[in-house]
């Protein structure tokens, strides 16, 4: 399906049209763990219009607006001029790894206990 007939359709055509192509995505999904079929070229388009469906959905909400032969470049340029750049939060930071050598990662003597000493409680 062409985004640009996606782009001319209303918003109740959208979500009626979603609905189709989910069902549509259930059945084939269905058939193919059945093993009545083998068509991943069909489930993975429908899959790519249903997330066309929801991407135009999703720009009509923000209030996006796409000319003719725009490619994501001019879209992402309009998308930052026509709703307000969402606050940024601080990330905290992650402390650093220290580097360890093979002296640091093995177990001191006294955590090491010998084998008569495990033999001993043992009994």
């Amino acid at each position: 399906m062409d985004a640009e007939k996606i782009r001319n359709m209303t918003d109740a055509e959208l979500q009626h049209q979603q609905g189709e192509l989910n069902d549509q995505l259930f059945r084939l999904k269905f058939q193919l763990k059945m093993g009545q079929t083998e068509s991943l070229k069909k489930i993975r388009g429908l899959r790519k219009d249903v997330a066309r469906i929801k991407t135009i959905m999703r720009e009509k909400e923000l209030g996006v607006v796409h000319t003719a032969g725009s490619n994501g470049n001019q879209a992402a340029a309009q998308t930052a001029e026509a709703a307000p750049a969402p606050k940024k939060t601080a990330a905290k930071k992650k402390p650093a790894r220290k580097k360890s050598s093979a002296a640091a990662r093995k177990t001191p003597a006294k955590a090491k206990k010998s084998a008569t000493a495990r033999k001993t409680r043992k009994k």
